[in-house]
C-alpha cells in the first residue's frame, strides 16, 4: 500500500517549487479520487466476473439431462418444486417467443430413447424394428425462429408430476403421442400398466416413485358416437353422431385430471349422420340419403364448442392443452388407393403448402379456441393451444409409410403395401411435442 502511494504521489514533487499548498493539497485530492475510482471498477470487474462465471454455471447445470450424451455433457440442476429454473423466455426485453414457428435443425444427438430401451411402442409405430432402412429422421429437431427450446427433461417432469394424473383423449394420434411421453419417461421409471379397455385404445400407466397417473382415452369425435367399424377400419354403416352430446368415456374421469391434452382430427371427415335435440339435423358425405349436406366443419366446429364450455364451466381447474389437427402426407393417392411417403428429409419453409381440410380444421380450432380463453381466465382454467400443425407438416419423412408392417418386402421387395403417412414413427418428430408441451407448462406455472 505505502509503495502504491509513493508511486501515485510522484507526479506531485515535479510541482513541489512551482505551486503553493493549495494545489498541492487539489493533486493530492485528484490522486486519491483516482485510486478511489480505480479499486472502485476494479471491484466492479472482480464482481462481474463472478456474476459471469455464475450465469456459466447456471447455463452449464440447466442444459443437461436433456438428451442423449454429447461431447463434454453438462450436468443435471436439482430440481425445484416450482420449476422457476427453466426460464427459456427469449431476448433482452424478456418478450416470449412463438414456440410454433420455426424450422427443423440438424440434431446429431438424435433421440433420448430408441426402439430397444423403450417397450410402449405399438408395433405399427416401430419403424426400426418393422425394417425401415434410413435412420437420418431421427436427426432433426423443432428449432423456433426467436429462442431455444430444451429437450424434455423427464427427471424433471416426474418431479414435477407428483401425486399429479394427466390425460390424453382424442384418436390414434393421442395414442401415438402418449406413447411417445411414455418412452422418454421410462428413461427414469418405467411405467406399470393398470388398465385397458377391451381393444387396448384406452389405456392407464402408473408411475409407482411419483404417484403419478397417465392415461390415454380414445374418443375419436370427443361426442357421443356409434361407430361400425372393425379394428381395421372397414365399416358396415354410417357412423351415428350426436352433436350436443359429449362422449362420457372421458367427461365421466375429467374430474381426476390435472393435465389434459384434447385433440379431434381426421375421424371427422369419415361419413356420418349427424344428430341434434334427438333428430337427424343432416349428414356428413351421405349420398343418396336425402339428408342435409352440413359437412365435415359444422361438426367439428359443434364438438369443439362443446368440448371448451364443458372444460371451461367445470369447478375442476385442470390445465388443457388444445392440440391442433395433424396434416398426413400422402403422395399419389389416398391410405385407401396407394399412397405412400418416402420422403427422407423434412421439408424447408415454402416448400409445402396446406391442404385445404387441415388448414379448414386448424382455422375452426383457432377462433373456437380464442372465444375459450377469456371464458377460461375468467374460471381460473388454463388453456394453452398446442398449434403443432404447421411444424409437422414440415416433416414427411417421419411417417411409418410401409413400414407399419413388419419387415414388408422380406419376401418380395417389389411388394405392394399399404402405406401409413399419418401417424409418427417412434422415435421421431412427435417426440418434439412433448419438448413444447414441457415448455408450456413451465410457463403457465411461471405465468
Amino acid at each position: 500500500m505505502v509503495k502504491e502511494m509513493r508511486f501515485d504521489s510522484n507526479p506531485l514533487s515535479l510541482y513541489k517549487n512551482k505551486h503553493n499548498h493549495v494545489f498541492v493539497k487539489f493533486a493530492v485530492s485528484f490522486v486519491l479520487l483516482g485510486l478511489a475510482f480505480r479499486l472502485f471498477v476494479s471491484d466492479s470487474i472482480r464482481f462481474s466476473s463472478v456474476n459471469f462465471e455464475s450465469q456459466q454455471t447456471q447455463i452449464h447445470v440447466e442444459e443437461t439431462n436433456t438428451g442423449p450424451p454429447v461431447p463434454s455433457p453438462p450436468t443435471i440442476k436439482p430440481l425445484s418444486a416450482d420449476f422457476h429454473t427453466n426460464e427459456t423466455h427469449i431476448s433482452s426485453n424478456q418478450e416470449k417467443c412463438d414456440l410454433f414457428t420455426g424450422e427443423w435443425i440438424p440434431d446429431p444427438s438424435g433421440p433420448i430413447y430408441s426402439n430397444v430401451t423403450c417397450h410402449a411402442i405399438e408395433g405399427h409405430q416401430n419403424c426400426m424394428r418393422n425394417g425401415r432402412p434410413d435412420s437420418g429422421y431421427l436427426y432433426w429437431r423443432w428449432n423456433p425462429r426467436d429462442c431455444e427450446l430444451p429437450r424434455f427433461n423427464p427427471e424433471r417432469f416426474l418431479n414435477f408430476m407428483r401425486n399429479k394424473w394427466w390425460a390424453f383423449i382424442g384418436d390414434s394420434i393421442s395414442r401415438n403421442h402418449v406413447q411417445s411421453l411414455l418412452c422418454i419417461l421410462s428413461q427414469v421409471e418405467q411405467a406399470v400398466e393398470v388398465y385397458h379397455d377391451e381393444e387396448y385404445r384406452s389405456k392407464r400407466w402408473q408411475f409407482p416413485s411419483y404417484n403419478f397417473t397417465l392415461s390415454v382415452v380414445w374418443t375419436p369425435f370427443l361426442l357421443k358416437a356409434e361407430v361400425f367399424e372393425d379394428i381395421n377400419g372397414v365399416s358396415s354403416s354410417e357412423i351415428r353422431l350426436y352433436l350436443d352430446e359429449l362422449d362420457t368415456k372421458w367427461t365421466e374421469q375429467y374430474k381426476n385430471f390435472d393435465y389434459v391434452v384434447i385433440a379431434g382430427g381426421k375421424w371427422f371427415l369419415k361419413t356420418a349422420i349427424y344428430h341434434e335435440n334427438n333428430t337427424v339435423k343432416g349428414c356428413h358425405y351421405c349420398p343418396g340419403k336425402n339428408l342435409t349436406e352440413l359437412g365435415f366443419d359444422y361438426a367439428y366446429r359443434k364438438a369443439l364448442q362443446l368440448v371448451l364450455s364443458f372444460v371451461t364451466r367445470l369447478d375442476q381447474k385442470a390445465f388443457v392443452f388444445l392440440r391442433t389437427t395433424t396434416p398426413d402426407h400422402f403422395e399419389s393417392g389416398e391410405w385407401f388407393s396407394g399412397g405412400t411417403c418416402n420422403r427422407s428429409v423434412p421439408f424447408k419453409e415454402g416448400e409445402v403448402e396446406m391442404r385445404d381440410i387441415d388448414g379448414i380444421m386448424r382455422d375452426i380450432e383457432l377462433e373456437e379456441f380464442g372465444k375459450a380463453t377469456g371464458i377460461g381466465a375468467e374460471k381460473g382454467v388454463t388453456l394453452k393451444l398446442l398449434d403443432t400443425t404447421s411444424l409437422s407438416l414440415l416433416r414427411p419423412d417421419g411417417h411409418p409409410g410401409p413400414y407399419r408392417q413388419f419387415q414388408p418386402f422380406a419376401k418380395d421387395k417389389n411388394a405392394k403395401v399399404q402405406n401409413d403417412c399419418l401417424h409418427w414413427c417412434l422415435p421421431g418428430p412427435i417426440d418434439s411435442w412433448n419438448d413444447l408441451l414441457m415448455e408450456m407448462m413451465v410457463d403457465g406455472i411461471n405465468g
